[in-house]
């Protein structure tokens, strides 16, 4: 049997996995579409969508399974988010539901443009829209110094 979920999904600790299902929502238009609750109404495990990807929400459950906000705000990962609609647009909505923008919008040597945020615990969110097509060729030109790519879109 086939299963709907993506071959690879992030699953993120939060503190506060009810808070941060409400933030991914308002701020990066995630959908909540699977919700496990406790006998306490506590948020043992959940899922969002963005597009044909998923990233799992989840609380704190062991030493090893904490919340940058826990932990000093270390990251050892970041998320990448691929949208088709304007990044500027993308960042602003980020903005407005209380990211810390990290890097603002800009057009990078690949094709897209990006910024990169923290989310309300800590965890890093970069945020990218193709915006033009690039050879293998002309990125090797721009990073400069004898650059080589192996394998490209």
């Amino acid at each position: 049997m086939k299963d709907w979920r993506p071959a690879l999904a992030p699953a993120l600790c939060y503190r506060d996995p009810r808070a941060a299902l409400v933030w991914l929502e308002n701020a990066f238009g995630f959908e909540t579409f699977m919700l496990i609750e406790g006998p306490d109404g506590e948020v043992l495990h959940s899922e969002m969508r963005f597009g044909d990807a998923a990233v799992m929400v989840g609380s704190e459950w062991s030493d090893e399974y904490k919340s940058p906000a826990s932990i000093g705000g270390k990251v050892t990962q970041s998320v990448h988010i691929a949208v088709d609609s304007d990044v500027d647009d993308h960042c602003a909505r980020a903005r407005a539901a209380g990211a810390e923008i990290l890097t603002e919008p800009e057009d990078q040597f690949y094709g897209a443009r990006t910024y990169r945020c923290r989310d309300l615990e800590g965890h890093i969110w970069t945020v990218a829209q193709t915006v033009r097509t690039v050879s293998r060729e002309e990125a090797e030109a721009a990073l400069g110094g004898g650059a080589k790519i192996t394998g490209w879109l």
